[in-house]
């Protein structure tokens, strides 16, 4: 006899059973995980300011490219997303294409970095590393990868100093953040961002990570981990998908001040389409943006929508300007087994031709 739905005695009989073996696999499986560990490439501290701390990469052979490659990442999450484990990890895939790859890694602010502005972040802590890595090279610019606001930030010291950076690579990168499809900036237009700031000071890890949650509340808080009873006789999936739920939870808190700045600037004032963004009385403009520009999006990014990333064009000065992309999502572009046969390959490609 069959149901209305199609669901059979012997289907959902099935299906209890082989839940009932998920389960019982997982109490085997678990106990033996033990913690997950991340960041697979050896690296090493070259320059720090404070809690900013500078990192090369070593990989398995010299760097074949003399300029090396900053990366800048978000503040809002921690950079080893992008070295996240062996057989996901953009930074390896860099070096293997013979990168001299380098990674800002901003820390853990805590109250006393409360005051701190988006002018430290730009012209102290980002320009701080730009100049060492000038003058250790020899170059009197070298390549910066800028990713999602880490890019934002990125394209912000580009307009201010454009004679520091020989190219600049932008990834999943906000630029127009009032695009009808992003419900992240949709919200954050509503957000009362001075009472915020001037009550909490910093604004808490946590708060922030259930912002993003709810953007997708049942594919986020309850599908992903219904999926995990699929894989619970798989140790090694099992720590693949506690490593990503150890990142997404290992969030710092952000800074007040720049934490308002940001919202005000960005999010609602939309300052680089509509102008107003302004770092210690120096306007941002993306036309003196005038170093060749690749510009990488997500196909299917929640967070980061294909057209606000895609505004990019027409806005910088450069007339080498270059834009990709790739299948997948904000985190899948640099995790997902297609982004790494093809991310590195595209930003080498496009570096050894300049």
């Amino acid at each position: 006899m069959t149901s209305p739905l199609r669901v059979t005695a012997d289907a959902l009989a099935a299906e209890a059973a082989s839940l009932q073996y998920k389960l019982g696999a997982g109490l085997r499986t678990l106990p033996d995980v033990g913690d997950v560990h991340y960041g697979v490439t050896p690296r090493q501290e070259v320059w720090r300011d404070g809690k900013v701390v500078l990192y090369r990469f070593i990989g398995e052979t010299e760097p074949t490219a003399s300029v090396p490659l900053l990366i800048t990442y978000a503040l809002v999450n921690r950079p080893y997303m992008v070295d996240l484990q062996e057989d996901r990890s953009l930074v390896k895939g860099l070096l293997a294409q013979g990168q001299d790859v380098y990674l800002i890694d901003w820390g853990y602010p805590d109250r006393s970095d409360r005051f701190l502005l988006l002018d430290d972040y730009v012209n102290r802590f980002i320009d701080g590393a730009i100049d060492y890595l000038r003058q250790a090279s020899g170059h009197a610019a070298i390549n910066v990868l800028g990713i999602c606001q880490g890019g934002a930030l990125s394209l912000c010291h580009a307009a201010l100093h454009p004679h520091k950076l020989r190219n600049l690579i932008t990834m999943v990168t906000p630029v127009d953040f009032h695009t009808p499809d992003n419900m992240l900036s949709n919200w954050a237009r509503l957000v009362d961002v001075d009472l915020l700031v001037d009550t909490l000071g910093n604004v808490p890890a946590d708060l922030m990570n259930l912002s993003y949650l709810m953007l997708k509340p049942f594919r986020l808080n309850v599908q992903k981990y219904v999926g995990l009873l699929d894989i619970l006789d798989d140790s090694r999936a099992v720590q693949d998908f506690l490593r990503m739920e150890k990142w997404i939870f290992d969030s710092p808190d952000q800074v007040g001040e720049a934490f308002r700045q940001f919202i005000r600037q960005f999010y609602q004032g939309n300052g680089f389409i509509e102008g107003g963004i302004v770092l210690d009385g120096q306007a941002v403009d993306l036309a003196k943006v005038s170093m060749p520009v690749l510009n990488i999006y997500a196909e299917q990014d929640h967070l980061v929508p294909p057209d606000a990333s895609r505004a990019l064009r027409g806005l910088v000065g450069t007339d080498d300007y270059s834009e990709v992309g790739f299948r997948g999502g904000h985190i899948g572009i640099y995790v997902s087994s297609r982004a790494q046969r093809e991310v590195p390959t595209a930003i080498a490609s496009w570096l050894a031709e300049r």
